[in-house]
């Protein structure tokens, strides 16, 4: 088997190239961080976030917003078409949490009077701050039309994943988009939606007891990280048949600098 082309080693994914020109393969790895200054491994968080990932993207798509996705490979691989990345993560949030919470002095698990929109700049060295409309279309990273049709999607995306996500018992608290590029053999460019939709770059808690069932349980060193991504999976019905291991805490630990906030959120 030929070796693959390495494109972009992340904290959470690999990217290689595909199987032809406008493909990549999207690979998710058992890394999980907490900031920038510290990552630990998750035996089976990337076959469960691969699984989740692929659930949602499909269900987005079904409903008629764009994504990068084509199909799952394996248990850990997907391909993706290949997209020009739009350096800022978009935010969503329909009730307050982490450092919106800390921001503003409210309790986490207020609901907000509307869902609030969010931008941080992409940038590890910077600490991925939170930046304007103005800020993106100034120094060239998205411009306004791009700016509109970013908002129109992750407010329909928000709403789709927000009311699936209740019907399994699930409140999603706020979420993290990326979006991209995508060009089209015949020139046409449209923005669509990227990278992952998994427990990594959302906060959802159970809707009955409050339990979170994402990433803080890590940021929070909550414990019984892998059980509540699996319980996620259960509940989309996407939960693997062979089991992983069972989640003991992280496996390796870590120093990386700079600092960032990785908070999705």
């Amino acid at each position: 088997m030929a070796r693959r082309k390495l494109i972009y080693e992340g904290k959470a994914k690999i990217l290689y190239e595909g199987p032809e020109p406008g493909l990549i393969v999207q690979y998710y790895k058992d890394e999980v961080s907490r900031g920038a200054t510290e990552v630990g491994t998750i035996t089976g968080k990337g076959v469960l976030n691969n699984q989740i990932s692929e659930f949602l993207m499909t269900r987005l798509q079904e409903c008629g917003i764009p994504t990068h996705f084509v199909r799952r490979l394996n248990m850990r691989e997907q391909l993706v078409r290949d997209v020009e990345i739009i350096p800022v993560n978009v935010v969503v949030r329909n009730i307050a949490a982490g450092s919106f919470s800390e921001r503003f002095g409210v309790d986490e698990g207020t609901p907000l009077p509307r869902s609030i929109i969010e931008y941080y700049w992409k940038s590890k060295e910077k600490g991925n701050p939170l930046v304007s409309e103005e800020h993106i279309t100034a120094f060239g990273w998205a411009t306004p039309q791009d700016i509109d049709d970013i908002l129109a999607l992750a407010l329909r995306a928000n709403d789709y994943l927000s009311g699936l996500f209740y019907g399994v018992g699930l409140r999603l608290i706020d979420i993290r988009f990326e979006f991209g590029r995508m060009f089209e053999e015949t020139g046409e460019m449209r923005i669509v939606l990227a990278d992952e939709i998994s427990p990594d770059c959302c906060r959802l808690w159970d809707i009955e007891t409050n339990e979170k069932l994402d990433k803080d349980r890590f940021r929070r060193n909550m414990g019984g990280v892998e059980e509540a991504y699996q319980e996620v999976a259960r509940r989309l019905g996407v939960l693997p048949e062979t089991p992983t291991s069972e989640y003991t805490g992280p496996t390796k630990l870590h120093r990386q600098t700079p600092p960032v906030n990785d908070e999705t959120t």
